[in-house]
Order: C-alpha cells, then sequence, then structure tokens
C-alpha cells in the first residue's frame, strides 16, 4: 500500500527524520517496502509561456510555437494540440525530461521541423486521464517555475507490507491512527466533517422510493447500502482529488470514479458507482439483488473481459442480469460515462472468504478485493457512504437524494476483553506503566475501563480490529508500541532442566552432516504446490491419498500442499540451469501433506528428498567431467546408512511399473531389514521435460520417521581384529537376470560367521568366452575368525560350501 506523508500530516505530525521513520515503522511491523519522492516524477518540467504559434508548413494538424520557459532563448517546439495557442501559459518538458512511463525527451525533427521539447497534456504528466488538448495552467503562473511546486506535487510517499491480519492500516485514516499510537500524539479524524456536508447537497425524492435492495444471504453480504446522487456531471477531477489518488498508486479517470478511489484510499471502505439509468427497470426503478452466480453465469467486467463465474462467487444482480462481481470488479454495462447524470453509489461489505476465492480463481486482484479479503469494518460502512455522497456532489456538481438504502443482517459488536497488568508484566519480563498501557489502547481505538479489580482492565476491541480477539493479542499490540528493544533480554527460567537434542533430532543432524558431506547443499522450497505436480511426476496418486487444497491460496499455482518434495527440488535445477549452473546438488527435509476421504485433518510426514544433476566437478585437462548415474545416489544413500548403522541396508530393484517416475533399469528401492526407506533413481526424460530440466537427473526421496526409526545411535563395540584375513577372489558366471543382491545374500547366508565381507570388483559380458546372455560376476571374499588363525582347511571347506550354494541357488558355473 502507498502512503502519502503529505496527506497523512493532514491527521496526524509526520517525524521530520524520514529514515527514523521508516525504522520505527519496521519495528513496530509495518514494513516500509519502498521511499519516493514524486516530485522527481516532473524534474524537468517547467512552466512556459507561448510567445507564437505558427502553423507547420507540412502538416494539417500540427503547429510551430516557440515558448519562454525562463532560460533565456525562448524553444521551438512542435505540438498537435488542437487547444495550442500563443499567450497561454502551459507545461513544457524540456530537453532530457523523463516523463511518467519511461518516455525520454529528446531533440528531434518533426516533419523536417526541429523541436527542442513537448508540451504536455495532464495525462502526459500522469496526473489524469484527460488527451484532449494541453493542460493550460493559470495566467499568473510565474514562467520558468518547475510543475511540481504549480501544482504541490512534491511529496514523499512510502510503499508499505501490511500485515494480513491488519487491514485497519489499509488506509490513511487507519496508518494516521498507527503513527499516533507510535508517538503518542493527537490525530484527526476526518469523517464527521465529511459526514456533515451531506445535509448542504441533499435534495429531491427520498431514495427508497426508486430503489430496493434484497440479500438473501446474509453470509455473502453482511451490510449493502444505496444512494442515489442526482444531476452529476462526469468530467475531469480537480486538481487536489487528482493528486491523492495518483499519490495513492491509482490512476484518476474521472470526478465521479476518482471520488470511489480517494475514499477507498482514505477510509478503507471499498466503494462502486452504478449508472443509476443501465440497471431501471421498465417502471424507473432500480432493484437491486445481492445473490450467488449461477454456474456458468457470464459477465463483462470494466477491464473488458468476459468472466464465467461459479456458484461460490457473489455478484451484484438486477432481476434480469449481474452487473456487478461482489467486492471484486464492477460490470461493464453499468458503467459510469461522460453520459452519466445519475449514479447509484454502492458501499457494502461482503464475504472475506468467497471475495478471496473469486479475486483468485479469476485471477482478478483490485484494490476493492485486497481490502474485502482481509475484511472491512461494516460498522462504518453507512457513515462512509454518507461523506463519499457529500464529496461526489461536490465535484460533480450535483444533489443527494435524501435517506440511503442500508440492509444491515448481522450488526458488527465490540469484543470484550480483560487486560491483566500483572500477568502482562511478567509474561513480557518487563514493568511497563499502566498509564501507558492505557493510553495506547485508547490510540488503537479500544475502550478502556478499570475494573473492581486491582491491576486489572476491562477493555472493548474495536470492530474494524478483526485481529484482537483474546487477552494475549492486547500484550502484543502494547509490547509492539513500547518497543521490544527497550525490552531487558533474559533467559527463561528452568531450574534442574537439562537440555537435550531428541533422538530424532540428533539423527537428523548426523544426516544433514552426512549429505553436505556427500556434495549436497541444503535448500529450503515453498510447502505449497501446484495441482498437476504429482501427475508430471508420475506418481501413483494412490498410494499417497487426496491432496489438500488451500482454502485461501497465494496464487492457483499454490493451490494445495505438497504431497512430495522432488517436484520443487526439479524446478530448482532447471531454475539453475537455465541461468548456467550445471552442477547442481541439493537436498531438503520438510513436511509433505496428504489427506484420507471424508477427513477433515491433513496427514503431515516428514521426507527427506534430493536431486544430483550435472556432474561432481568441471572437466579437467586430465579428467573429464563424469555425469551423475543411478551409483552416485546409491552412494549417498550407502554413506548414510553406514553413519546412521542403520542394519541390513539393501537395494532392490524397481521395475517400470513400480516407479515410473524413474528410469527402467535405473531404480531401486531402499530397505533396512524388512521396512521401505524410501527409493532413489535417474528421473525419467518425460518427468524432466515436465519440469523443464535437462537429464540426467538422479534423485532420491526417504520417509523421515522409517530413517529415524532404522539408524543405531548406540553402535555395538566390535574389536579390532588381532588375527589374519583370508582373501579369496572368485568370479561367477550367471545369467544376465541374476542380480548383485541375489548373489550377495546366497554367498552371505552360506559363508555362515567366518565369511566377513563380500566385495564386487568386475562385470564382464563376453558372447564368446561367457556366452550370449549370461555374464562373470567377481569377488573379493574374506574370511576371518574372531578366536584364531584360521588354517587352509577350514578356508577350502567354508568356502566349497559357499561356492556349491551358490551354484545350485543361482544357476551359476565358476569362472577360472
Amino acid at each position: 500500500m502507498k502512503v502519502s506523508l503529505k496527506w497523512l500530516s493532514e491527521y496526524t505530525q509526520v517525524p521530520g527524520d524520514l529514515k527514523a521513520f521508516c525504522d520505527r515503522l519496521d519495528l513496530t511491523g509495518t514494513g516500509v517496502e519502498g521511499v519516493e519522492q514524486t516530485g522527481e516524477a516532473f524534474e524537468g518540467v517547467v512552466v512556459g509561456h507561448v510567445l507564437t504559434c505558427e502553423p507547420h508548413p507540412d502538416s494539417d494538424h500540427m503547429h510551430v510555437v516557440t515558448a519562454d520557459v525562463g532560460a533565456g532563448e525562448p524553444v521551438q517546439i512542435v505540438c498537435g494540440a488542437p487547444n495550442i495557442a500563443a499567450g497561454i501559459k502551459v507545461p513544457v518538458a524540456c530537453v532530457g525530461a523523463v516523463l511518467p512511463g519511461d518516455f525520454k525527451i529528446k531533440k528531434s525533427k518533426l516533419r523536417g521541423v526541429v523541436s527542442c521539447g513537448m508540451c504536455c497534456s495532464q495525462r502526459e504528466l500522469g496526473l489524469g486521464s484527460d488527451h484532449s488538448g494541453i493542460w493550460i495552467l493559470p495566467e499568473e503562473t510565474p514562467v520558468g517555475t518547475p510543475v511540481a511546486e504549480v501544482i504541490g506535487s512534491g511529496d514523499t510517499v512510502l510503499d508499505l507490507e501490511i500485515t494480513p491480519n491488519r487491514p485497519d492500516c489499509l488506509s490513511v485514516v487507519g496508518m494516521a491512527r498507527e503513527v499516533g499510537a507510535m508517538y503518542q500524539q493527537p490525530v484527526t479524524y476526518p469523517l464527521a466533517d465529511d459526514v456533515a456536508k451531506l445535509a448542504a447537497v441533499t435534495a429531491g425524492e427520498d431514495v427508497a422510493a426508486t430503489v430496493t435492495v434484497e440479500v438473501p444471504d446474509s453470509e455473502r453480504c453482511c451490510r449493502y447500502t444505496a444512494r442515489v446522487i442526482d444531476n452529476v456531471k462526469v468530467g475531469p477531477s480537480p486538481d487536489w482529488l487528482a493528486e491523492r489518488v495518483s499519490a495513492a498508486g491509482g490512476r484518476p479517470i474521472n470526478n465521479v470514479v476518482d471520488v470511489t478511489n480517494y475514499i477507498l484510499y482514505l477510509y478503507g471502505q471499498p466503494l462502486h458507482a452504478f449508472d443509476f439509468d443501465t440497471l431501471r427497470d421498465g417502471d424507473g426503478r432500480v432493484r437491486i439483488i445481492v445473490r450467488g452466480a449461477a454456474e456458468g453465469e457470464r459477465l463483462a467486467t470494466l477491464d473488458g473481459v468476459e468472466r464465467v463465474l461459479s456458484e461460490d462467487m457473489t455478484v451484484i444482480a438486477t432481476p434480469e442480469r449481474a452487473v456487478a462481481l461482489a467486492g471484486v470488479m464492477g460490470g461493464l454495462d453499468t458503467e459510469v460515462t461522460e453520459a452519466t447524470t445519475t449514479v447509484l453509489l454502492e458501499s457494502a461489505d461482503f464475504c472475506n472468504g468467497r471475495t478471496s476465492r473469486t479475486s483468485r480463481n479469476l485471477g482478478l486482484i483490485s484494490e476493492s478485493s485486497m481490502r474485502y479479503e482481509r475484511g472491512v469494518d461494516e460498522s462504518l460502512t453507512e457513515l462512509i457512504s454518507q461523506a463519499a455522497a457529500a464529496l461526489l456532489a461536490e465535484v460533480s456538481g450535483g444533489t443527494v437524494r435524501p435517506g440511503v438504502v442500508d440492509v444491515y443482517g448481522r450488526p458488527a459488536e465490540a469484543r470484550p476483553l480483560t487486560f491483566r497488568i500483572d500477568r502482562f508484566n511478567a509474561m513480557m519480563g518487563a514493568d511497563i506503566p499502566v498509564d501507558f498501557i492505557e493510553d495506547i489502547l485508547v490510540r488503537l481505538g479500544c475502550a478502556v475501563e478499570a475494573t473492581g479489580e486491582a491491576a486489572m482492565l476491562s477493555v472493548l476491541a474495536p470492530t474494524f480490529r478483526p485481529d484482537l480477539e483474546r487477552e494475549i493479542d492486547l500484550y502484543e499490540e502494547v509490547l509492539r508500541l513500547w518497543g521490544m528493544d527497550r525490552i531487558e533480554p533474559t533467559l527463561p527460567g528452568g531450574r534442574e532442566r537439562v537440555g537435550a537434542r531428541t533422538p530424532e533430532q540428533e539423527t537428523l543432524r548426523l544426516v544433514n552432516a552426512v549429505l553436505r558431506a556427500s556434495g549436497l547443499n541444503e535448500t529450503m522450497t515453498y510447502s505449497f504446490a501446484e495441482p498437476g505436480d504429482i501427475e508430471r511426476l508420475r506418481l501413483p496418486a494412490d498410494g499417497l491419498g487426496l491432496a489438500v487444497e488451500l482454502l485461501n491460496p497465494l496464487n492457483a499455482d499454490q493451490s494445495v500442499m505438497r504431497q512430495s518434495i522432488v517436484p520443487n527440488l526439479l524446478r530448482s535445477v532447471a531454475y539453475n540451469q537455465a541461468r548456467g549452473v550445471k552442477n547442481i546438488q541439493l537436498y531438503e527435509i520438510g513436511t509433505v501433506f496428504s489427506a484420507a476421504e471424508g477427513r477433515k485433518k491433513a496427514k503431515e510426514r516428514k521426507k527427506l528428498a534430493a536431486v544430483m544433476a550435472g556432474s561432481m566437478g568441471d572437466a579437467a585437462w586430465n579428467a573429464p567431467a563424469v555425469p551423475f548415474d543411478f551409483f552416485d545416489g546409491k552412494g549417498v544413500l550407502e554413506n548414510l546408512a553406514r553413519e546412521l548403522a542403520c542394519p541390513k541396508v539393501r537395494f532392490r530393484a524397481l521395475a517400470a511399473d513400480e516407479a515410473p517416475q524413474l528410469q527402467p533399469g535405473r531404480a531401486a528401492e531402499m530397505l533396512s531389514g524388512g521396512a521401505v526407506i524410501g527409493w532413489v533413481g535417474e528421473v525419467h526424460p518425460l518427468v524432466c521435460d515436465a519440469f523443464d530440466a535437462m537429464a540426467p537427473v538422479v534423485a532420491f526421496e526417504l520417509d523421515v520417521a522409517a530413517l529415524v526409526k532404522a539408524a543405531r545411535p548406540a553402535r555395538d563395540y566390535v574389536a579390532v581384529p588381532t588375527f589374519p584375513a583370508v582373501v579369496v577372489d572368485q568370479a561367477f558366471v550367471v545369467g544376465e537376470d541374476v542380480t548383485h543382491e541375489k548373489l550377495v545374500q546366497v554367498m552371505t547366508s552360506a559363508g555362515g560367521k567366518l565369511l566377513e565381507s563380500v566385495a564386487l570388483f568386475d562385470v564382464y559380458r563376453d558372447e564368446e568366452r561367457v556366452g550370449a546372455g549370461k555374464k562373470s560376476m567377481a569377488y573379493t571374499l574374506t574370511y576371518r575368525a574372531a578366536d584364531r588363525t584360521l588354517t587352509g582347511e577350514e578356508v577350502e571347506r567354508a568356502h566349497g560350501k559357499l561356492v556349491a550354494k551358490v551354484e545350485k541357488a543361482c544357476g551359476a558355473e565358476v569362472r577360472g
């Protein structure tokens, strides 16, 4: 939200030290994202006096003028405006000036005539929509004066980040209240004075004689008011009004629309102006109905786009058709135009959740929807309508019909709370004076009274602060305005307590260390995901449960909670690859979410996922860059299993239908004993394409709970061997369908206690020497006894038993 300090200073005193003011705003919870000096937008634009005006020799609509801009010699300018004439004073953008829209003025030739500047209209200066001709300034305006000084536009505008729980700060008055509380200084509230102006412009028959409003469902709209302003003359806004709208980030359009925007920025209450005549039925009456949209109903909004609506959306309608999208945007066929003479002014409060879903589902976010989805104070809706109607009549020369149609289904009530001073000071670790507490709460809009009990206050939270729901919320308000930097830091009390990590924390600490040592970098991605991520990953959805949909998503691309971490990591790979980063090794430990049919509460599980793309290092003169493959991912998991001392870890090959997200033949499942820990493999090229990543990419995803359960932090002590080992190399010729895992299982079972280890050191294929469809797998077998030196006979006997069992169980042949 943009706040003009010039505008804000009309209601409270703004500190002169801008940096200190911005720092204080940050400390109290209102982030300052940017500071703009608006006068700088008109640098190089000065008041010019047109001395001569002659027709262009080669054009029937342009003129060649000379203008005195206070710089000595007059400048020659080619101008195409129909109202340019000698003797008038106009804004002149000199060579080098930069107008809104990053339009730089340069010396140029227009049909052969040199032009050294530009005479400007209001639209070209960003001060209105009038582009019909040059903006003619008053005769008494001094020549050469910067236009910023003439129109009083020198201003400082803060771009503020308002948190979603503070809808009261989405207005100039709300920010004035906040600043007044920050510095404990008076605040002037203009609403009463603005409302008082209504009597002077009221005339005609009562509005209820021609307007009716129906709100069948108060949940969709808790309050709706309608007023009618007659004899309206639509045209450009006064300079002060256009300036206020521009400073707040809006674009001046006409006096009617600008008044609705001005009131929105000033009070935070969205308004909408309808052309009254477009709403009337055959009897000349207007019947407004606030209802749910029909499924598939269509409405052309003010931006010219025809929207297809759903029944969850709310519309403003007549008996014949929808005319506006409630809380978001008005309809095109009822907009105020230059032909409008009577305006129906809407001031209402619509359901937060429905407005938010409508805005995001249609991709249509407006200033109104932003405020409605956070919460608008319905108790002030009618009063603000009075102020708006009075101002609209003032700037358009119209008159306001007496009365108002006000449908108020469920009046808002102030929330009663208790403030225990002793508890507050004990919790905050400070002794904050009672007088300060009371003063701050009152300045924030609360009603405060002392109770019969000592050190206890009775507080009524105002209706414009929906975030003040509990006593602790009041504590937060007082503390942030007192200043957390003024609280002396202390350690929390904990006598006879010793802090320690849980077993899971210790395990994850070791997991992080192992992964970093393996060359991976930790990252963190959003817990939100696109609805189609699992489909793109080609994971079977039946094993993951239902996706958890968000009621209030940030955008349509992040509307569900993630069911796997891998999609986000693949996006990170694609992001880095698109920027020239070739070697990428990332991992994340985070939560995934799923839901069961009919259950409201989502199931949460912690996962560990990683991706590896490119190679471990760049190519060198003596070694090429070796791309990551399946065995690199498997090696990381073997490192992890070794350091966690997970027992009986093995990898089972996965068929294509068991792991469709992975390349066939390059996919495996990690197990510890009989428990599945996770999967590892090379990501399928189709999956890489779906996430715009370049293959090959190695990935794995483990279940953290299963990994922690399998870990053995307390290892059994094994003495250093004191007796020598006997090492035997043995090669077996087996069929291509026999796996390394199968051979190791058989050898480990047959070797008994004497077989210490088995290590594969060669795989050889040759149709002539080994045979078609067969392979030779050579192993190093280590035999050792813990209590003696083995004899040759013992080793031969044990090894012979092992070979016989492998031959029988695997159909192997001993290769000589």
